[in-house]
């Protein structure tokens, strides 16, 4: 799936590990993926009080949805990011980056009061592009 990234002088250099915008050939299938959590399969939650593993955790899961559907992490193209804590923003994107690679996906990242349990730090949802 060709998937470009878009970058111009126009704006701020993003600050982060995600492009200004990205542009996909729309000829494949559009998979969206829910919020995924820290949640690993045996239904336990990874890296309690650590946003790092959870983050690590949350990219697993995206990854594993996207594989499921026919695609790879190459071929998301938008991430929503729900944290509860927006100063690990730095590690978070430490994390986004062994994942993410470019052409970077499109991003949004805000701080949340609460997620569905109160032991989740993050919360990725995802739109992929699969050819």
């Amino acid at each position: 799936m060709p998937k470009t990234q878009v970058s111009t002088d126009a704006l701020r250099s993003p600050n982060g590990v995600f492009s200004q915008a990205t542009t996909v050939e729309a000829t494949g299938r559009l998979v969206f993926v829910s919020g995924m959590t820290a949640r690993r399969p045996d239904g336990g939650i990874a890296g309690i009080g650590d946003v790092r593993e959870q983050t690590r955790q949350v990219c697993e899961n995206v990854k594993a949805a996207v594989e499921a559907a026919g695609g790879t992490l190459e071929d998301v193209c938008r991430v929503d990011v729900y944290v509860r804590n927006m100063e690990d923003f730095a590690k978070i994107h430490e994390i986004r980056a062994q994942y993410f690679t470019e052409p970077l996906p499109a991003s949004t990242m805000v701080e949340v009061s609460k997620l569905a349990d109160p032991d989740y730090l993050i919360e990725i949802s995802a739109i992929a592009v699969v050819s």
